[in-house]
């Protein structure tokens, strides 16, 4: 089965971010993953819940500095 493939505007939507803001973070190598067809995006919907799931967090104080 093919997955779902969403347009720019559709993930950043849902993403609740502007479609500019994913534009920029494919040049950055950020954000979730994505496909090129022919000239067009399109992001998979199990990438989306991949990245979402990547940044669930428990606590704000996630990182821990180790110590000296």
């Amino acid at each position: 089965m093919l997955p779902k493939l969403l347009t720019n505007e559709q993930t950043a939507e849902l993403l609740g971010v502007k479609p500019n803001t994913l534009e920029i973070w494919r040049v950055k190598g950020q954000g979730p993953a994505y496909r090129k067809i022919g000239r067009s995006v399109r992001y998979a919907e199990s990438d989306l819940l991949a990245y979402l799931a990547a940044g669930t967090r428990q606590s704000t104080s996630q990182h821990f500095s180790p110590q000296t």
